[in-house]
């Protein structure tokens, strides 16, 4: 029952994803010409995103599904905020063919005060703040990276043309993962990763996991499938192998029911 349970679950989150997928296609493709460069396509995103069309206004903001696209890219309250609004441009962005992740502006005690989008242009991994509708430049007009925004000469150049840009976003610390907020502060598998697999978090661009509820259940309900079907393996065989206890086999007596089914009787003289 539980695996037959995955296998709906794993089934539906495909088609889940499948339609958000082709939701978003049709998105960006409104938003964004397929023949742009890189830089011209978050541009073009960017764009869409200071244009404030008309989007929905949610009574109670904090009721909305925050990792849903369909609703990050429709209403207005969640495109100002950081993490929203960078999960919005990160999902157009890949949609794009942009080759994107999300990057996370820690506090000293490791937590997020800001949210920003690195994006690949020019085999450099170029720091957008969809939050702020901008791409990190110096006075040069050249696209920083995180590395660059480390440098606070640069950083102020970067954000003096800014608004109101706060000063306290700054690249110091950061993460792609953060694993504090797991229970008992992560179990401190920063650091054993760390150790096993050094930089581990920019191996695999975990962003598409953590920004899209309908991937990472999807995700889920696969290993959940792949789990149930070893566990009915092992049982199967210890019932075979060690209890000697005849089992009911539904694929054999299907297939035995389908011959008698299809078959031609055989009459007897």
């Amino acid at each position: 029952m539980l695996l037959a349970a995955a296998l709906f679950a794993l089934a539906y989150m495909g088609v889940r994803e499948f339609s958000v997928r082709r939701y978003l296609d049709g998105y960006s493709d409104a938003i964004v010409p397929n023949f742009l460069p890189a830089e011209e396509k978050v541009e073009a995103i960017l764009n869409w995103m200071r244009a404030e069309p008309s989007r929905g206004i949610a009574e109670s903001p904090d009721t909305l599904a925050r990792r849903d696209p369909e609703i990050t890219l429709n209403y207005a309250q969640l495109l100002r905020v950081c993490g929203t609004a960078t999960n919005a441009f990160l999902n157009l962005a890949r949609a794009s063919d942009l080759q994107v992740r999300r990057l996370l502006l820690l506090t000293p005690d490791r937590n997020a005060k800001h949210v920003v989008a690195e994006v690949l242009i020019n085999q450099r991994w170029v720091i957008v703040d969809p939050s702020y509708r901008v791409i990190m430049k110096d006075a040069q007009g050249r696209f920083l990276t995180r590395k660059d925004l480390q440098n606070p000469a640069i950083l102020e150049q970067a954000v003096s043309a800014i608004p109101n840009y706060p000063r306290e976003y700054n690249y110091e610390s950061f993460a792609h993962v953060r694993l504090a907020r797991l229970p008992l502060d992560g179990l401190h598998l920063r650091k054993l990763l760390d150790w096993i697999y050094p930089g581990w978090d920019e191996a695999v661009d975990w962003s598409l996991l953590l920004e899209r509820q309908s991937f990472f259940y999807l995700v889920l309900a696969a290993a959940a499938t792949l789990f149930f079907s070893m566990l009915r393996f092992v049982l199967a065989w210890y019932a075979d192998s060690r209890l000697r206890i005849p089992r009911f086999h539904l694929r054999e007596h299907m297939i035995r029911a389908g011959v008698a089914f299809f078959s031609t009787p055989e009459i007897k003289q």
